[in-house]
């Protein structure tokens, strides 16, 4: 037996899990329909994916969504997981559970994969026949993934960055690298057997004035760590940053990028697929400005040629969506695609360049690190700076790069921190930005860019 297979068989031997047949498992996805493989959807290339976000705790509640989402015309169906679950808490979740089955009050935010069972929810993931995304941000998603692809799941968000960073304050970064070493193993091992799991780095990372650059460094390390373990497709994401000019660029670039960074460590076989997630800051109240944003956001991911696009609501700035207002976007947005049907793509050259050669130094500051694997190269790169997020609760994060907004709402680099930022694009930053006000003017606008949409 195998190391991995030593390892699964002990997260799988969990009291929360019913037994779980390896042989079965294996069994059902080398024959699962195709229809289920976000793959072989991105594959066929017709138009460019809808997916809503959208979790209940109970089975009736999640596949009532569902028929929602599919009478709306969904091209991927969502399932967000519970924070419970997210945070290996199963006791909780089952507990949770059982309340909101007896109470019919939704008493956790999101699905209990783990507790509901692979059995039952593939049989409500078969029955609807349509790829499904798991959003989840958990550090330690092992058991998840596990129970996730035995559903019928074969898309999966998240890295052990993008899931950490934005989401965690004290779970050790090594801990979260090496378990999604075991994510990225599972996923390229079933990918054998039918078309590929796609894996799906989430890029909006702290939702607040994250710089370019850093959202792209990101995605290309997390796509790198997936395909060298055999991961054969992937998608890199960004979300809407405030400037269209900015968006358009971002998306030029990382197409770019992670072509040729897939092809430095020899894995160009890969497919890589490009999300862009609709505005992921603050929405405003006003429900009319709130369809004003998510219709800009449509037009943008046709203008950047997103391969998907993940929906926000109208409601998103008054709670948990309901599932009329979750369907609504669906339908809106793909009507918005249809008018669309694509648009010219003129990219600002200037800007290509400047954050090419940003995003060129930092991959550079990362490969030349002293550590001899690449996750290890990654941590200590986000443990001494080099790679630094904006507004992380983390403790290991450097939170001393300052961004702020220019004139024309492009997210601007004003202090590098350890950041290696070439002295040639940080001058070309700070050239954008009026830096003589003093610095409650200067924290005064950074307050007010975060909440540019509200």
């Amino acid at each position: 037996m195998s190391l991995l297979q030593e390892e699964r068989e002990i997260i799988l031997s969990n009291e929360y899990v019913d037994k779980f047949d390896f042989a079965e498992v294996e069994e059902f996805v080398k024959n699962a329909d195709k229809e289920l493989f976000i793959s072989h959807h991105f594959a066929q290339k017709k138009k460019m994916l809808v997916q809503p976000r959208g979790g209940f705790p109970t089975y009736k509640k999640q596949f009532a969504l569902n028929e929602f989402f599919v009478n709306a015309g969904v091209d991927v169906l969502p399932l967000t997981i519970d924070s419970n679950t997210r945070l290996n808490d199963y006791a909780t979740a089952k507990k949770m559970l059982r309340l909101s089955e007896e109470s019919e009050q939704d008493m956790l935010n999101g699905y209990p994969l783990v507790n509901h069972g692979y059995r039952t929810t593939r049989k409500m993931i078969t029955h609807f026949n349509k790829p499904v995304s798991l959003r989840h941000g958990t550090p330690d998603a092992r058991l998840l993934i596990e129970t996730a692809i035995a559903s019928g799941i074969f898309e999966i968000e998240g890295g052990p960055i993008t899931y950490l960073l934005p989401y965690s304050k004290n779970f050790p970064l090594d801990k979260a690298f090496l378990y999604w070493k075991y994510v990225e193993k599972v996923c390229a091992n079933y990918s054998k057997l039918n078309m590929p799991i796609n894996r799906e780095s989430f890029g909006p990372l702290t939702a607040t004035l994250v710089p370019p650059a850093i959202t792209i460094v990101i995605q290309l390390l997390e796509m790198l760590l997936s395909l060298e373990e055999g991961v054969k497709s992937f998608s890199v994401s960004f979300s809407q940053s405030g400037s269209m000019n900015q968006d358009i660029v971002m998306g030029a670039v990382l197409k770019k990028m992670a072509k040729y960074y897939a092809e430095e460590i020899n894995c160009g076989d890969a497919i890589v697929n490009l999300v862009y997630h609709q505005w992921m800051g603050a929405f405003p109240t006003n429900k009319d400005f709130a369809e004003q944003l998510i219709n800009m956001s449509t037009v943008i991911a046709s203008m950047v040629g997103a391969d998907k696009i993940i929906t926000k609501t109208r409601e998103e700035a008054s709670g948990i969506p309901t599932k009329e207002a979750n369907a609504k976007t669906v339908a809106n947005t793909q009507y918005t695609l249809g008018i669309l049907n694509g648009l010219p793509n003129i990219v600002d050259e200037e800007e290509e360049e400047n954050l090419t050669l940003e995003v060129k130094a930092i991959m550079e500051a990362v490969f030349n690190n002293e550590a001899d694997t690449l996750w290890r190269k990654v941590f200590n790169s986000i443990k001494d700076g080099t790679i630094d997020v904006p507004f992380s609760p983390h403790i290991i994060n450097h939170n001393e790069m300052i961004t702020i907004r220019d004139a024309n709402k492009n997210i601007r680099i004003i202090k590098r921190g350890n950041v290696p930022i070439p002295d040639r694009c940080f001058e070309y930053e700070k050239s954008k930005c009026d830096l003589t006000k003093d610095t409650t003017s200067i924290v005064n606008d950074i307050i007010h860019d975060i909440g540019i949409m509200q």
